[in-house]
């Protein structure tokens, strides 16, 4: 039987996604839902130590948010232009992909300059090709050296709140959006479900012997497109990369043969440990880009518990957590989390699925 798009569909109130995270990271609340029995309980998130031991494993992405969103001005008409960075195609040339809004009036050749509260022209960029109906190739003509640039870049990009929660970024989004463990930048979105963990809760982990794997996967907005297909087996994901380093990899297989509980911190982190498992079934140390799509029916081989947010409709990462927790269960559960107003999507609460 064919697994549909139109199964992971529900009616989320607007007033439900949450605009703003909790003030403490670890205040948020947390479903907990037993694949076994069924049973859902509902704590705090600060509650999920209860639920690990010494020897377990956590899996982390250690991916790191950049200020990808930029507002520029269209040379000669002056009009106002959403420039948000996808990824650097080339260092030394400064090629940029990225998506333009609005996308009709950008062509190529036309000029964009970026500059700062007081009007001085800091950076300018060139559009060299298009890609897509929104994607465009740019270069930025900057001469001075890397570090300046990238400082620049930093100073006049924006944290790039998903467009859904539908409000400017500010100061504190800096901090917010952005795990404490992030170190590898090169995301455009956060791995939300690590939003939740705080130094304090980290290191109360950590006295209770429980293991801290990373991984890094650098989220792409290949995220939140919207799955157009009704056959899943159909739908193509955006690639992005990732990589699983070897001590990571000794952490993860060190528990799986003591039947250890190995946890996934979020969808990303399932996606690049489920994207690289050896013919013995176990995790293996790997670097690339992963495209992995996983919608029910799916065989996990490496997590036997995840942590992820409440997500969007028809989203592929309701669908991944489908996958693990079950179609029906899940379903439940989200039915639960509307009747009982838990918050949803990247600032919102979280599920441990066990």
């Amino acid at each position: 039987m064919r697994t549909k798009l139109s199964q992971f569909n529900y009616n989320l109130p607007e007033s439900l996604i949450a605009k703003y995270p909790t003030k403490e990271r670890h205040d948020s609340r947390l479903m907990v839902v037993h694949r076994e029995t069924g049973e859902i309980e509902h704590r705090v998130f600060k509650d999920a130590l209860e639920y690990f031991d010494e020897e377990d494993v956590l899996i982390f992405n250690n991916t790191k948010v950049f200020p990808a969103r930029m507002y520029g001005r269209k040379e000669k008409t002056g009009a106002r232009i959403e420039v948000f960075l996808l990824r650097e195609l080339n260092t030394e040339a400064r090629l940029w992909d990225v998506l333009v809004d609005p996308a009709r009036k950008i062509r190529v050749g036309n000029k964009l300059y970026f500059s700062d509260e007081h009007d001085n022209d800091r950076l300018v960029a060139e559009v060299v090709d298009n890609t897509t109906s929104r994607g465009r190739t740019i270069r930025f003509l900057y001469d001075g050296p890397d570090e300046e640039f990238r400082a620049e870049l930093n100073y006049l990009g924006t944290t790039p709140l998903p467009k859904r929660i539908d409000r400017e970024a500010e100061e504190s989004d800096k901090e917010r959006f952005q795990t404490v463990f992030a170190k590898e930048t090169g995301a455009v979105a956060a791995p939300t479900a690590g939003l939740h963990f705080s130094r304090e809760l980290m290191k109360r982990f950590e006295i209770k012997g429980v293991d801290f794997a990373e991984l890094t996967l650098h989220i792409g907005l290949g995220t939140f497109r919207s799955i157009d297909v009704e056959d899943l087996s159909k739908h193509k994901m955006d690639a992005e990369y990732y990589k699983i380093p070897e001590k990571a990899v000794e952490q993860v297989n060190h528990a799986k043969a003591n039947n250890r509980k190995i946890c996934a911190v979020g969808t990303t982190s399932m996606r690049a440990i489920e994207s690289s498992v050896s013919a013995e079934q176990m995790l293996k140390a790997s670097e690339g880009w992963t495209n992995k799509f996983i919608y029910p029916p799916h065989d996990f081989k490496i997590a036997n518990s995840m942590i992820s947010n409440f997500h969007l409709p028809k989203s592929s990462l309701l669908i991944m957590v489908s996958a693990f927790g079950g179609p029906d269960l899940i379903k439940h559960a989200y039915q639960v989390a509307l009747k009982e107003k838990y918050r949803f999507f990247s600032y919102g609460d979280a599920m441990l699925i066990l």
